[in-house]
């Protein structure tokens, strides 16, 4: 029985920074490359030529998901792998990825993104966001790109039911978010510009306002970070949907980073109420109650956040919540109960 091929789809602009990492990560895994690129000049294309991808010339139209369909219509693969520039697919998996497409024969697969942070390279791996994306989908079954950015794949339009989705194991690393990158890029810059564009559009999404919320809070602009995300959970609301669980995490994040915690305690219990198994919740009411002194309460929710654990595909994660985060910070506490029994 053949096995089943798959297509490598990437757009890129002048990255010869990361692609020869993240071209070499598939070797062995992709039948094709497609790359879509946008007017390189740094020689980005020789060094996708050189691992034989097939380049396609694009002019630039600020939509990613139009450019990111324009390359899967160019594939010949029974699936559609897609990654950026600066992502790498962890090695080691393809018996895993082949046999797994074999014998599950899913139309999408969600794969975990790690998004490192920090200031600089070498990236620290203790210092990530996990968060599970549709990477890998069916070839020819009609699944486009949407959204001009943050652009996701999906059904087609009212037939979501119809298909087989699956999580597979088999991590993506992400280094675009370490601040030594972003800056040199100018990345943040870019992105803002064209999600305001988005924004000036009539009855837009919501999520609109929280990915302008999450560019700002990047751009150290917390405030106005904090104003687009309540404006897009009331919008959520509005709307009759319970607003997604990321849009809590960063704003209890942005009340924790600014030390606002008299401020997020009612909130963050309102939130866990709506998503009690949230084990990044639980980690930041613990925070909180920590630089309150409220330490038995504090020690409750980082115990809490050790019986969850760290793995929750349906979540955006930080590394260590629930595992070397909250054991730190509950031998802190017990460190302080200790102190006080003592006096």
């Amino acid at each position: 029985m053949a096995l089943p091929s798959i297509s490598l789809c990437m757009i890129v602009k002048d990255e010869k920074d990361f692609i020869e990492q993240c071209l070499k990560s598939v070797e062995g895994v992709v039948k094709e490359i497609i790359i879509v690129d946008t007017g390189s000049k740094d020689g980005t294309v020789d060094i996708c030529e050189k691992h034989n991808a097939t380049i396609y010339p694009y002019t630039w139209n600020n939509h990613f998901a139009e450019a990111r369909n324009f390359g899967i219509s160019k594939a010949s693969g029974d699936y559609i792998l897609w990654l950026d520039a600066d992502e790498e697919l962890e090695a080691g998996h393809e018996q895993l990825l082949f046999d797994t497409l074999t014998e599950s024969n899913a139309d999408m697969y969600f794969m975990p993104i790690i998004n490192y942070y920090g200031e600089t390279f070498p990236v620290k791996k203790e210092q990530a966001f996990l968060y599970h994306q549709p990477r890998l989908f069916k070839n020819h079954i009609g699944i486009q790109f949407y959204n001009a950015i943050h652009e996701s794949p999906l059904f087609p339009k009212g037939q979501n039911d119809d298909y087989n989705i699956k999580n597979i194991q088999i991590p993506i690393h992400h280094y675009g978010y370490i601040k030594q990158l972003t800056e040199k890029r100018k990345k943040g810059q870019r992105n803002l510009e064209l999600i305001q564009q988005e924004y000036k559009k009539p009855n837009h999404s919501p999520w609109i306002e929280y990915h302008l919320a999450n560019e700002y809070y990047r751009l150290g602009d917390a405030r106005t970070a904090f104003e687009y995300l309540n404006e897009s959970i009331f919008r959520f609301l509005l709307e009759g949907i319970k607003p997604p669980s990321i849009l809590y995490r960063l704003k209890y994040g942005i009340m924790v980073d600014t030390q606002s915690f008299d401020e997020a305690l009612p909130g963050i219990d309102k939130a866990i109420t709506l998503y009690p198994d949230y084990v990044d919740l639980h980690y930041l009411k613990g925070i909180i109650h920590y630089y309150k002194n409220n330490y038995k309460e504090a020690l409750e929710c980082f115990e809490k956040c050790l019986e969850l654990g760290d793995y929750h595909p349906n979540y955006l994660i930080m590394k260590g919540t629930g595992s070397f985060l909250a054991q730190h910070y509950k031998n802190l506490c017990l460190e302080k109960l200790k102190s006080f029994e003592s006096k």
